[in-house]
């Protein structure tokens, strides 16, 4: 059992079995009591529950209809799922949450957020029209013991965004965003066009950006030229809807497992899908830390709110003039905003969005907020200023005490280990499978230039060896590591297994591949590897 040290002012210890025990008392008994005082449910995300904390690190897929979200599911666990309808027009329209499962089936989405165990419960706000549309997929899958996947209907374009939905998409969106752990955008390569419901979608993801990460897919369609062109029409695209200076991680390929239409990127989206790939695996080491990280920015949001909500309670006429007064409020938001900020040196990135606000205030009746209660706020500060950072250190232990987690099974597997594995038999691994040494097919070119610099009983020294070495035109911190791989028997020369080896791994460096922390053994010259042994 883990323990936090008594700190200032606290009787007793917080005693906790974990961090997600922790993050839940916390939250119920010092963020929740200011969130329900001054309404925050009603105006920014329902309270949380204790499956909000406990569930898995979930990844949610956003994209226009035929843009390959399914499909890439698919691609992920190398197995269909319960539900799933891949086709070029608009399939998928339902949300379908793909989670582990002994038993394979579908969970309609009424039962679903009457499920404790599930973290779907406040789903229920958004209505029937919503639920109907709604469905949890469980099957017994490697890769979901690790994540659950949200797949979402694909965003429409032209005539068809006109037509209702039925319920606020964007709302629903929101509300997965901040629970997630990774949003994926997804884009075809084949069809660039960002329609006015996708850019109200990426508008209303905007305060989670450091979960986003974008995916260029189907780019096996078009050839080299036409992916450069596409790629900067994206990056433009999205710099104007997203709005910051930042650029989001963008990840080109094509995300199943067919052959590749136009094969001349091979390269390239291998190891676009290795970044992804690591990217996603990365997730369940980080879901505790992620928790943490979006416990403190609602801690954040609910002082906020509070002190809004409070300032426009201390406004309100006691007797006449009520419906005026909250008119004239609403619309001198903004400079409430402005004396907030200089009143609690808060930043303006803090505050909520303020047309937003205005349309949740107009419903509202201003004479039920209550006033400013300092030890609700004093209850928050505490936990963001002390609390927090003790629940840090536990994190720290648990992650150290913990095998390390990784996404596994499916896609994961096929580039692990083995000869397709990324880089395989590249750079420094080339000749790994070889028998032969593979720096013996150029040494009698190496041989040349060695015997040119007069070597001294078949060795030259580090200053003979650096004029030569030096003409690659590679920084001398690379040209360092090229000489302490290179000198095998640590004597200070090189003979001339050992300037053929250097001069290899300067061409291995020169096309582009990096250096090895430490010499492969197929790299060992032969006359050095009974010495190794």
């Amino acid at each position: 059992m883990f323990s936090w040290s008594k700190g200032e002012g606290k009787k007793d210890p917080e005693l906790f079995q974990n961090v997600s025990e922790g993050l839940k008392r916390l939250y119920r008994t010092k963020l929740f009591p200011l969130e329900d005082t001054y309404h925050f449910h009603d105006f920014h995300s329902p309270a949380l529950e204790d499956a909000d904390f406990d569930n898995k690190p979930m990844v949610l897929l956003v994209g226009q209809y035929s843009t390959g979200k399914t499909t890439f599911i698919r691609h992920l666990m190398e197995q269909d799922f319960p539900g799933m309808r891949i086709g070029p027009e608009p399939t998928t329209d339902s949300f379908i949450a793909v989670m582990h499962g002994e038993q394979e089936g579908v969970i309609p989405g009424n039962a679903l957020v009457v499920d404790p165990k599930k973290p779907f419960r406040k789903l229920n706000a958004f209505g029937n029209a919503f639920l109907n549309r709604f469905m949890c997929a469980q099957l017994n899958n490697p890769v979901l013991e690790s994540i659950s996947i949200i797949d979402t209907p694909g965003i429409l374009s032209g005539e068809k965004q006109r037509i209702s939905r039925g319920y606020d998409f964007a709302a629903v969106l929101e509300w997965f965003a901040e629970r997630v752990d990774r949003i994926i955008l997804l884009f075809d390569a084949h069809k660039l066009d960002i329609s006015d419901e996708f850019s109200e979608v990426i508008k209303a993801l905007k305060n989670h950006e450091d979960k986003m990460r974008v995916v260029l897919n189907k780019a096996d369609q078009i050839s080299t030229q036409q992916l450069m062109r596409v790629y900067g029409a994206l990056m433009w695209s999205l710099g104007k809807i997203i709005n910051t200076p930042e650029v989001v991680r963008v990840y080109i390929g094509s995300f199943w497992a067919q052959p590749l239409l136009i094969a001349d990127n091979r390269k390239l989206f291998e190891a676009e899908e290795q970044d992804l790939f690591h990217d996603i695996q990365s997730l369940p080491r980080n879901a505790t830390l992620r928790k943490l990280n979006d416990l403190i920015k609602r801690a954040r949001l609910a002082k906020v709110h509070a002190y809004i909500i409070s300032a426009l309670k201390k406004e309100m006429p006691s007797v006449f003039g009520k419906d005026s007064k909250k008119k004239e409020l609403i619309n001198s938001l903004g400079a409430i905003y402005e004396k907030i900020q200089k009143e609690h040196n808060i930043s303006p990135g803090d505050f909520p969005n303020l047309k937003k606000m205005q349309e949740l205030l107009a419903v509202q009746d201003f004479t039920k907020f209550p006033a400013i209660k300092p030890k609700l706020l004093e209850s928050v500060e505490d936990m963001l200023g002390s609390d927090i950072a003790k629940l840090m250190t536990l994190v720290r232990k648990e992650e150290a005490a913990m095998p390390i987690q990784s996404v596994k099974g499916g896609a994961f597997e096929g580039t692990m280990n083995g000869p397709f594995g990324h880089g395989y038999g590249e750079g420094a691994g080339e000749g790994i499978d070889e028998l032969e040494w593979i720096v013996a097919r150029d040494k009698p070119s190496y041989d040349e230039i060695f015997y040119t610099l007069s070597p001294i009983n078949g060795k030259i020294s580090g200053a003979t060896a650096k004029k030569e070495m030096v003409k690659s035109k590679l920084p001398n911190t690379v040209l360092g590591k090229v000489w302490i791989l290179a000198d095998v028997d640590k004597d200070g020369y090189l003979d001339d297994e050992e300037f053929a080896l250097a001069n290899h791994l300067i061409k291995v460096k020169l096309e582009g591949h990096e250096l090895p922390a430490k010499l492969p053994t197929h790299l060992v010259p032969p006359s050095k590897r009974q010495e190794q042994n």
